[in-house]
Formats: structure tokens, sequence, C-alpha cells
């Protein structure tokens, strides 16, 4: 929930409503889509192609579905009547499925809480082992969100410390 409201949002900006207003906003913490990253152009200073892949499947499509359906109970709650004038997004008129997903498809946005680019495992396809080195270069380790196997059902700040705080001693480990 935000004690403000976007008329609009974009990469590099938010638009607030011109009056008082309140956002309930499901977030899907686990997606089955992962999305990718990569590299689109041989100049490093290019930004990476980056694909989301949001309500890739069933099951995400799903889950938003129901977020959406539990913001509108609560909005709707008798605590919240004092605050409620009306939904002005998506607004009552978009009820069904299809229409909601549309809505999701021209308004969400990520919460830009990337991870798993440089996954810690010992499968074919990871990049670091358990100690944060990279596969098959001596002397490099990852220490970042970017070894997560696979994203958390949170913030990744936290989690994101901690992997530096134990790449620190690992390294001095290493060090000593």
């Amino acid at each position: 929930m935000f004690t403000w409201s976007a008329a609009s949002r974009t990469a590099d900006d938010v638009i607030p409503f011109p009056f008082s207003a309140f956002t309930l906003s499901p977030v899907h913490l686990r997606p089955d889509c992962d999305g990718s990253v990569r590299l689109k152009s041989p100049d490093p200073l290019a930004p990476p192609a980056i694909r989301y892949e949001f309500l890739r499947s069933e099951y995400d499509r799903e889950a938003i579905l129901h977020g959406m359906r539990v913001c509108r109970q609560i909005a709707n709650q008798p605590a919240l009547a004092d605050y409620m004038v009306e939904e002005i997004l998506p607004g009552p008129g978009v009820s069904s499925d299809e229409d909601l997903l549309a809505d999701v498809r021209a308004r969400g946005i990520a919460n830009y809480h990337p991870v798993g680019t440089c996954r810690m495992g010992e499968e074919i396809d990871s990049v670091t082992d358990a100690r944060l080195r990279v596969h098959g270069i001596a002397h490099l380790r990852v220490a970042d969100a970017s070894i997560m196997p696979s994203i958390i059902a949170g913030n990744t700040n936290a989690p994101t410390i901690m992997i530096g705080e134990q790449a620190t001693a690992m390294n001095l480990e290493h060090a000593t």
C-alpha cells in the first residue's frame, strides 16, 4: 500500500494524481518466468537487452489476478470507507481476467530486484560455486544478488548485504 497514487510511470519518473489518493499494488513474489539479460552490442557502455517475461505462465497470470482481486477486497473494507471515493485505475469497469491482464501488461512494472544472472551452483549453467568463485577463472568472486539461484520472496537488499559480508569473510579466510 502506498499513501499516494501514480497517474503514470516511466522508467525515469512517477507522475502523481493531482488529488489525494492511495494505491494497493499486488506483487508476485514467486514468478515462474525468469526473464533474461543479454548483451545487445559489443559496446560495453550500451545498455543490455532485458526481457522480463511477465505473465508468460498460467501460474503467473493466476497469481497476479488473485492479487488484484485481493487488493479490491481490501479497498472495499469498512476501515477504508472514509478514504475510498472510487477506484480510478484500472477502474470498476475492468473486471474480466482478460481486461485485468491487459491492464497489468499496460501499467505493470518490475520492482527491479533482479537476481540470478551469475547464479551459484554446481550445474553446468551456473556461474559461481558455493564460495562465490567464478567457475574456470581463478581469484574471481561475484558478491551481489546475481549469485542467488532464485529470487527471494521479499526485498533483496538485506540478503545482498549478507552476501557481501560472506564474500568478505571468504576473502579474508583465503588471504590468511
